[in-house]
């Protein structure tokens, strides 16, 4: 069992990793075309089944808040990244989806950007250290939900 000192020790050094690593993303991120938070949307939105989520759902997967999320995806909307469909079994949600053109601009950025996560996480940690930071996240998340 851990200590309080010991949890607090590894939550800040656990953050304070993040920060400066999403830091450096974000001022490498390939910014011509869409925005960090728009290739997190579109990305979400790429992993999907049909590249389709409930709006509810979405908002869940993104690191934006609500109000956030609904200005991003009516800019998305308008530059026909993504669209809004009615929820089938229940007409008061919403599904955002994909569109071609969504996830084309999704992968062409991502192809910059993948290479700059590379840069930054596989430059720094071994492939058997990434698998186990990928474990410990997965555990932390998982027992968070």
């Amino acid at each position: 069992m851990s200590t309080k000192a010991d949890a607090v020790s590894t939550w800040e050094s656990l953050f304070r990793a993040q920060v400066s690593v999403m830091r450096a993303l974000a001022s490498e991120f390939p910014t011509g075309e869409i925005s960090f938070n728009e290739y997190d949307v579109l990305f979400t939105l790429s992993q999907q089944p049909d590249r389709s989520l409930r709006l509810r759902d979405l908002n869940k997967h993104v690191l934006l808040t609500q109000p956030s999320v609904s200005r991003l995806i009516d800019r998305l909307l308008a530059r026909d990244y993504v669209a809004k469909c009615p929820e089938p079994t229940d007409g008061r949600g919403t599904i955002i989806r994909l569109t071609d053109a969504g996830f084309e601009i999704f992968r062409r950025v991502a192809v910059d950007h993948m290479a700059s996560i590379t840069k930054r996480v596989g430059g720094a940690l071994s492939p058997a250290e990434m698998a186990q930071l990928a474990a410990l996240s997965n555990k932390l998340r998982d027992y968070a939900e």
